[in-house]
């Protein structure tokens, strides 16, 4: 798209919901088989293009830019222990015994996501710690139903008990997070865990219900996680979508398992390879879609992070808060002096060039909150 002098290349919300739009209709399309999903799918779509427009009138009359999508970690508990744990490591998931940050009670999110369901957000991811732990918010903010939870668990909890909560609430979709193999995956998660992870997903195909897997990938294990083979493994096991989460080296001596820009350009390629191939599969890349989307989404462009007591963080690889959601709202935390910080800072020279863009820049942002 050409650009105009002091005009950006191309429209981030529109190129954003567009991708919203399109992610509903594929997911529509993917579930015709079962009328009850179908009719769930389509009422989302109906309501993202609502959505869409209240966002923009937001902008229009308040000057805040809404982003499509929140990342929220709603547990501090979790029943494994992976290697290089992003939440253990930025003090959000307690190590057993000790004390860990506080937690939202299911009414106070439960009306965190109201307000962001009223603002045109339609998407939560639920994270943690291990968000299966935490039913009683899980049931809480199910009731919230103009918004969607991937819910991203490793899936060990899952079991015959959880089926009649997802049938009832469709707009909760499990995301089971695996490593690869059964190899990989219980190498950093623990033995037995890759078992249980396929278990959850042929209860969830029997039960006819849509969800998705989410795979760090690293520079070891992302040839095997995109090939068409594995794939094709989980797509006969049912899965509707698939994240890509690239690996932030958070333990010394992980550097190598980070990619570098030449691993980011093979998967690029390899992306828009499979999502040609697997037309009825959704492919997403984290930090790398954001490549297409013009640099970093975190700190409101696109996205922003709540950690359990309710911080606003940038991201969830950068947990960096001035402001709390329990008492400044959405609104007042999309407009945090840290988060416009940040924005600006991006816009000045921070430069996307494949991996996450905050984590690479942790320092100066740690400095932003002691001006």
């Amino acid at each position: 798209m050409e650009s105009t002098p002091g005009q950006p290349r191309f429209d981030l919300a529109a190129y954003m919901s567009g991708s919203i739009a399109g992610i509903m209709k594929k997911a529509y399309t993917s579930v015709l088989s079962n009328p009850r999903e179908a009719r769930f799918a389509y009422r989302m779509q109906r309501l993202f293009k609502k959505s869409e427009k209240r966002r923009a009138e937001i902008k229009e009359k308040e000057g805040i830019d809404v982003p499509p999508f929140l990342i929220s970690s709603i547990s501090t508990t979790c029943n494994l222990h992976c290697k290089g744990c992003y939440a253990r490591s930025n003090g959000i998931a307690r190590e057993d015994g000790q004390a860990g940050k506080a937690t939202l009670s299911p009414e106070q999110w439960q009306q965190v996501f109201t307000e962001a369901a009223g603002m045109g957000i339609n998407f939560s991811l639920l994270a943690g710690g291990e968000p299966m732990m935490r039913r009683d918010i899980l049931e809480a903010v199910s009731k919230v139903e103009d918004m969607i939870f991937p819910i991203f668990t490793n899936g060990t909890l899952i079991g015959h008990i959880w089926m009649d909560f997802f049938k009832e609430h469709l707009n909760m979709v499990p995301v089971i997070s695996i490593e690869g193999t059964a190899l990989g995956t219980d190498d950093r998660r623990g033995q037995g865990v890759f078992r249980r992870a396929m278990h959850a997903m042929d209860l969830l195909q029997e039960a006819k219900l849509f969800f998705g897997t989410s795979i760090t990938v690293t520079t070891e294990n992302y040839r095997l996680v995109t090939s068409p083979d594995f794939i094709q493994s989980l797509t006969g096991k049912g899965c509707k979508i698939i994240f890509y989460v690239e690996y932030v080296p958070t333990e010394a001596g992980t550097e190598h398992l980070a990619f570098g820009d030449e691993q980011v350009a093979e998967m690029e390629q390899l992306l828009e390879q499979r999502r040609g191939a697997f037309p009825d599969v959704i492919f997403l890349s984290f930090p790398g879609d954001e490549k297409e989307l013009g640099g970093c989404l975190a700190s409101g462009r696109g996205f922003f992070h709540i950690g359990p007591d309710g911080s606003a963080e940038p991201c969830p690889f950068s947990p960096f808060s001035d402001a709390n959601v329990t008492q400044v709202g959405l609104r007042g935390a999309l407009q945090s002096p840290l988060f416009r910080k940040i924005r600006d800072a991006r816009a000045l020279g921070w430069d996307h060039t494949g991996g996450c863009t905050l984590f690479e820049h942790r320092e100066e942002i740690e400095q932003m909150l002691s001006i």
